[in-house]
């Protein structure tokens, strides 16, 4: 190693000029300054420097091999292979992140789940496939970012609405997610708009402008996942943003006086109820009436009628027992009824003193009463 005492690579002294190969830093007596050394004279001295720390002699050759063959010890290959341990060890431990899962495939095929924490796959036979579980993903439905999202939708009215919302997801199962779905997010959209369209379709245009928002984004929720879950896709929808439901911009102006034309009618059909109640309930209480008041007739003649009915079988019953008394009492009854309110006085069967049966009477009431007429008349002419 004395040879190489001129430069850290054990340099080989002055080659006489600086075209010539250097010594790899050394400064020979007839050279003004540092020399550098050519790529070949340092590609030679580390391979001797590695053979070296391989057991294996730096300049002059190998005790089993020549002078530049290779030569491994015993030390050397322990050597490796601890180093060869060392990255299959570091190639095979791996870190889950507590958002994250892994997938850890056998030979390319699902072996398990990795949870949060160190994981060890032994390299090469177990490849580990890591997936955000936790992390929530958001699809745009309507914006018209893609060429055929515009967000126009058709109502049972056949009225044209503009609809855009948001479906916030995340993975629920990493190892469907992985091997089912070819583009998750351009299938969480498909499926969104699909089941979007559909519940527009079965809804009027009034209730999605106004107060059903929050019903329709629930229902697309469900719809959604439950065509997700068909799939077997490993995907949880979380929430629907319902963003925008309005109509389309170039129709605005006509939408508005359609919107005020329905208001209109609404009113005139209100105030048309309103009519029709009010006469309505006039009309019936003018029939409940007429009911009540025919009800009472009736049971008023039915009452007359079983009331003379009776009296006439009481009479009957009377008649029966007393002909002649009856008959004299219905008699008299009859002519008191008839002459009751006549100022006559008949007597019959009645013999006065000149035989002609008239019985002379004075009407001492006609007497009374044209007496006190003429008290009267003599106290006013005094």
């Amino acid at each position: 190693m004395s040879g190489n005492s001129g430069g850290p690579w054990g340099g080989g002294g002055n080659r006489g000029n600086s075209g010539g190969r250097g010594s790899g830093g050394g400064q020979g007596p007839g050279n003004q300054g540092p020399q550098i050394p050519e790529i070949d004279d340092l590609v030679k001295k580390g391979q001797q420097q590695l053979k070296v720390l391989m057991g294996g002699r730096g300049g002059g050759g190998n005790r089993r091999g020549g002078p530049d063959g290779p030569g491994f010890s015993s030390r050397g290959v322990l050597l490796g292979l601890a180093v060869l341990a060392v990255l299959w060890v570091f190639a095979s431990f791996y870190t889950v992140r507590p958002e994250e899962r892994s997938v850890e495939l056998l030979f390319g095929q699902e072996y398990r789940i990795g949870q949060p924490g160190l994981n060890f796959a032994p390299w090469p036979v177990v490849r580990a496939e890591k997936v955000q579980v936790t992390t929530e993903r958001v699809t745009e439905v309507g914006t018209g970012r893609a060429q055929l999202d515009t967000g126009l939708m058709l109502t049972r009215d056949e009225a044209i609405v503009d609809i855009e919302f948001q479906v916030v997801w995340n993975v629920s199962d990493p190892a469907r997610y992985l091997f089912q779905l070819a583009d998750p997010h351009e299938t969480v959209r498909a499926v969104s708009e699909s089941a979007m369209r559909d519940i527009i379709a079965r809804s009027e245009l009034s209730p999605i402008l106004n107060r059903d928002r929050g019903a329709i984004a629930a229902d697309l929720r469900q719809a959604a996942q439950g065509t997700l879950e068909s799939y077997e896709s490993g995907i949880n929808i979380i929430r629907v943003n319902f963003d925008k439901a309005d109509p389309p911009s170039e129709v605005i102006d006509s939408f508005r006086e359609v919107q005020a034309a329905r208001q209109e009618r609404d009113r005139l059909e209100r105030q048309a109820d309103a009519y029709a109640n009010r006469v309505l309930a006039a009309a019936r209480g003018e029939a409940a009436q007429i009911q009540e008041e025919a009800e009472a007739y009736r049971a008023e003649v039915v009452n007359v009628a079983e009331g003379e009915a009776s009296r006439f079988l009481a009479v009957w019953t009377e008649y029966v027992n007393a002909p002649e008394v009856t008959r004299r009492r219905m008699y008299l009854e009859t002519m008191e009824q008839v002459l009751g309110d006549m100022d006559l006085t008949i007597l019959d069967n009645v013999m006065g003193e000149n035989g002609s049966g008239v019985l002379p009477y004075l009407p001492l009431d006609g007497l009374r009463d044209g007496r006190r007429t003429t008290d009267t008349q003599g106290g006013n002419g005094q």
